[in-house]
């Protein structure tokens, strides 16, 4: 018996050890911390001059903006826009006309139609389209025009003979050496009159001539320094007033600045003024007048006009032009507006040569105006 019972416990105590033995074997093994690297030697950064590039070529976030110098240096490069390039809005006030008139077999009342709701779109004004228009149909009248790729072919020709034959130059006399020439800027708010003066001023130096602005605008605060920007990127001399002081003493010291350092040119800014205030354009007579009575020569006054206004740059060249005997128009945001056919109106309507016209933002944007190359970028597909 005893045996018996000797037997079951060594068989219940190794069968306990099997089946311990297999579960210890089933365990997932513990996870063992993995021990720390230590971290790995960093180069030095290399200490690079200021004003280098770093050898990889990276640049460093604290590396200096470019100098006024660099700016001015790297102008010239930008590529002079063109009317084909950038008139595509003005273009787009003629086109679905244009394919139209080429679309039918013949010419109808309904090419008429198409051909004057295109050309008031495109604000080249009522007097001038009915003049376009009627020279044409006598065209079509009489037999000298039958198609319509030839009463296109006329009008584009017509409109071309009715831009040319203006002079577009600026005006510049040579003279004594302390009798400087002087152009003044005018227009109402908003038109771009500071931002064309620089561009003009830098066009001016590039042709060897040396310039000084006046800031006459001394009623809006960033006017002066906006100037006095374009002046050191042009490296031309600025003569400023206190702000609100009498805008003709300006222009009227730099102008003296100007004759006794013998600087060629004055370009003088004048505050933006609305035409319809007689106290402002009244003001705008006396800055004229002053201007012509030191030593310099008033050889251009410029009227400012911003093309997306349309047919209201049409009365505002009549008040300014009344007010300060305006020699020539800049055009301004042609590249922007659809309303192009301004330049008809000024032009045969108030006998006034635009002269030059800014197609972009940059200087090489500011181009003087091609009558030709104008209307064939209307009709340019």
């Amino acid at each position: 018996m005893i045996y018996i019972v000797l037997i079951a416990v060594v068989l219940v105590f190794g069968i306990g050890i099997v089946l311990w033995n297999r579960s210890r074997a089933n365990r997932p093994a513990a996870s063992v911390p993995a021990m720390p690297t230590a971290p790995k030697p960093v180069a030095p950064k290399p200490q690079v001059p200021a004003g280098e590039v770093p050898d990889d070529g990276a640049i460093d976030d604290q590396q200096a903006p470019p100098t006024i110098e660099e700016q001015v240096e790297a102008e010239p490069e930008v590529e002079r826009a063109t009317f084909r390039t950038r008139m595509a809005k003005a273009r787009g006030a003629l086109t679905g006309a244009l394919l139209g008139v080429r679309g039918r077999q013949g010419i109808t009342a309904e090419t008429w139609d198409e051909l004057e709701e295109a050309l008031l779109r495109a604000d080249v004004g009522v007097r001038v389209t009915d003049e376009l228009l009627d020279g044409l149909k006598g065209g079509v009248k009489s037999k000298e025009i039958t198609t319509p790729d030839q009463l296109l072919a006329a009008l584009q020709t017509e409109m071309c003979g009715r831009l040319e034959g203006a002079d577009r130059a600026l005006r510049f006399e040579p003279g004594d050496a302390d009798s400087p020439n002087v152009w003044l800027f005018v227009g109402v708010n908003g038109v771009g009159k500071t931002t064309t003066i620089g561009k003009v001023a830098a066009v001016q130096k590039a042709e060897g001539r040396s310039v000084l602005m006046a800031a006459g605008d001394t009623f809006r605060a960033a006017a002066a320094e906006q100037l006095t920007t374009w002046a050191e990127r042009s490296d031309s001399e600025i003569v400023r007033g206190a702000e609100g002081g009498d805008p003709s003493s300006v222009i009227f010291d730099g102008i003296e600045r100007a004759s006794s350092r013998q600087i060629d040119l004055v370009l003088a800014d004048t505050a933006g003024r609305l035409h319809t205030k007689t106290n402002l354009m009244d003001e705008l007579r006396k800055v004229r007048r002053v201007a012509a009575k030191g030593k310099g020569r008033v050889t251009e006054v410029l009227l400012v006009i911003d093309a997306t206004t349309g047919q209201n740059g049409l009365t505002q060249a009549r008040e300014f032009g009344d007010a300060t005997e305006v020699t020539g128009v800049v055009l301004t945001k042609l590249d922007g507006s659809a309303k192009g056919g301004i330049v008809f109106a000024i032009e045969t309507e108030l006998g006034l040569p635009v002269k030059l016209v800014g197609l972009g933002e940059t200087i090489g944007d500011l181009v003087p105006f091609d009558a030709t190359e104008f209307v064939e970028a209307l009709f340019s597909e």
